[in-house]
């Protein structure tokens, strides 16, 4: 389907939700004075003209060309409404359903037509439903506002490993892990400086990275390709392809332009000093001992995303080594492919879910909605002697700020 015509079935989508919602807005406010109903009304249907305006507009504009600033807020102004519409239309479903099993068990017709209005002895179930369904509705557009504040809010997360196998040399190893930069999105460079000085002050041993570099462009780096280079280990910086890193969600002119994209971006890895691995592995050295480190291009178990990975190139002699460490952005690829295939890969290191941005985290409880769509979405997991650990990602895209799920800069030890 085209970017038109999918365009067009959103704003239909949207405008029915805007109905729908207004209903309640409509009842909840009865009693209000006229000028402040007018009032509401008006701001209600001006954010939603702008909110369709927009998306009309974006299918016919080089919209990637549009100010930076103008163009992320104004995708996280339309995301943050329509979430906020569709909680609220959930709650109005609860209590169109309730009316529709009163009429089905023997009510009166005009009963389920006639419209339930505050009285004396409180207020009707529609009218309590609504507020509550606007309340959930504000709250969550009160809690995206509030997360815009926190997409520099850097968390280190110290993480202690303990494998049976591990070589005696390697036994102390740190490795700083971060993943998903996302440069497109950024807006404060200074910010994102300060993100990599709490990488570098963990004088970690070895860093990795695992992908997504950039939103879709290699121009995206322009700015902060010498922030990023100064970003330097003693066993060195490595690093792997994301499915964003391939321009795949990006309308190129010709199918050249992509590939030279593509080969602009890992010319950037090159410059910056990070090694990329590009299905294959590198020996790692320390004393006497050596383990395996794999890295893949993005593969992915979700029809969704791209996989351009090959597990068997990478793993590929690697045998030899006694202990492995795998690089897979996509933190799917370690049920479907290398828990049971690749049994003997001790450690996967993954990212892309960012914890969806979005979320719920305290000590010893994690929820996502991410979690409904990737099992291993956020932290470590463990299957037999394999371990997978999933980066909540550096930076940000689509929504330009993160809830309860707070961008993260990893430091694991081997022991």
């Amino acid at each position: 389907m085209n970017r038109p015509a999918l365009s067009w079935i959103v704003i239909v989508i949207m405008l029915l939700l805007d109905l729908y919602v207004f209903q309640a807005i409509r009842m909840v406010s009865q009693p209000a004075p006229q000028k402040l109903k007018w009032l509401i009304f008006a701001v209600f249907w001006i954010l939603s003209a702008l909110s369709v305006v927009t998306m009309s507009i974006i299918p016919y504009s080089n919209f990637e060309n549009w100010p930076k600033l103008l163009r992320t807020y104004l995708l996280a102004g339309i995301i943050g409404l329509f979430l906020s519409k569709m909680i609220t239309a959930s709650f109005l479903m609860v209590d169109d359903l309730r009316r529709v099993i009163q009429w089905a068990g023997g009510k009166l017709y005009y009963q389920f037509l006639q419209q339930e209005h505050f009285t004396s002895s409180g207020i009707s179930r529609s009218a309590f439903l609504s507020w509550i369904g606007l309340a959930a509705g504000g709250g969550i557009m009160g809690s995206l506002l509030y997360g815009f504040g926190n997409k520099y809010r850097y968390r280190l997360r110290r993480v202690k490993l303990s494998f049976d196998n591990l070589p005696a040399a390697f036994r102390g190893l740190r490795i700083l892990h971060f993943s998903d930069i996302h440069s497109g999105s950024f807006t404060d460079k200074r910010a994102v400086e300060h993100g990599v000085e709490l990488i570098m002050a963990q004088r970690a041993d070895l860093i990795l990275f695992t992908g997504d570099l950039v939103n879709d462009h290699a121009d995206e780096m322009k700015e902060y390709k010498e922030v990023f280079s100064r970003i330097t280990a003693p066993m060195g910086v490595y690093s792997t392809l994301g499915n964003h890193d391939y321009g795949d969600y990006r309308k190129w002119s010709n199918v050249e332009e992509k590939r030279r994209n593509l080969q602009n971006l890992k010319d950037i890895h090159h410059s910056m000093g990070w090694r990329l691995l590009m299905n294959e592995h590198v020996p790692l050295e320390r004393g006497e001992d050596r383990i395996g480190l794999l890295g893949i291009e993005n593969w992915s178990a979700k029809a969704n995303f791209s996989r351009y990975g090959s597990m068997k190139e990478a793993y590929a002699g690697a045998e030899q080594y006694p202990f492995k460490i795998l690089m897979s952005h996509d933190p799917s690829h370690w049920d479907a492919e290398v828990r049971p295939e690749y049994g003997d890969v001790d450690l996967t290191l993954s990212g892309h879910t960012h914890g969806m941005q979005f979320g719920l985290e305290f000590p010893g409880f994690k929820w996502s909605p991410v979690q409904y769509v990737y099992k291993q979405w956020a932290g470590l997991y463990e299957m037999g002697k394999q371990k997978l650990y999933v980066n909540r990602g550096f930076g940000f895209i689509g929504y330009l700020g993160r809830v309860g799920i707070l961008p993260e800069i990893t430091l694991l030890e081997l022991t």
